[in-house]
């Protein structure tokens, strides 16, 4: 399901489309480190405090880049520049070679139809293994008991950002991204979003092994 352009307007410049083969995507460069799409998650998935399904990773705080607060991080860093203080929203980017599901044993993750990378509850023996494989910290074990897991092997039930599918199945966009009020997360195909990142005169930020977990054979979109 897609939204028309005066809907995409309405809940977010970040939000080109919806539904099937949705992608979700940060611009590195556009985050202010302002935690609404964190706050935004946790108050439509009415999660603990303590629980984030999106988080915030900054790294070099406070260090100013090679060009000044002002460069894009991902430019700096492709020329081998620092690229100062820089703000990621980290995320399940539901990758199209997505590791997670590669690496459980019991296939309690898998990548639906859709596009959508789900968790079976009902099936995960909670060995974290989607933990040890994803390169973004996306794997979450709330009812973990850090002495249980290392002595049975269980971290509880996994649970991660689900990308907000079942508002997209009604035409609206992911909370994160419809509440950034810088549009730092882009939402739509891959196309879409390489075409936003370009428009913008933005980088991707992650390197090219990265973006082809993420995109798959689409990654070339990003020049990858």
């Amino acid at each position: 399901m897609s939204t028309n352009e005066s809907d995409t307007e309405m809940m977010s410049q970040g939000v080109m489309s919806t539904g099937d083969d949705t992608r979700i995507f940060p611009d590195v460069a556009a985050c202010i480190d302002c935690g609404g799409c964190v706050v935004a998650c946790n108050r439509t998935w009415d999660m603990p405090r303590d629980e984030q399904r999106i988080s915030i990773s900054t790294m070099l705080e406070g260090e100013e880049g090679a060009d000044g607060l002002n460069a894009d991080p991902s430019q700096a860093m492709a020329q081998g520049e620092s690229p100062g203080e820089t703000s990621v929203p980290m995320q399940c980017y539901h990758c199209d070679n997505a590791p997670c599901v590669s690496v459980c044993p019991v296939d309690a993750l898998v990548t639906k139809e859709n596009g959508f990378v789900d968790v079976r509850e009902d099936v995960c023996i909670g060995c974290q293994y989607c933990l040890s494989a994803c390169p973004f910290g996306a794997p979450q074990f709330p009812d973990s008991d850090d002495g249980a897991a290392k002595l049975f092997g269980t971290g509880g039930t996994m649970d991660k950002c689900t990308m907000c599918e079942e508002r997209q199945d009604v035409g609206k966009g992911p909370a994160c991204a419809e509440e950034c009020a810088t549009d730092a997360i882009l939402v739509g195909s891959s196309e879409q979003i390489a075409d936003e990142l370009d428009k913008r005169e933005s980088g991707s930020f992650f390197n090219d092994q990265a973006m082809t977990v993420v995109f798959g054979d689409d990654a070339g979109a990003f020049g990858v």
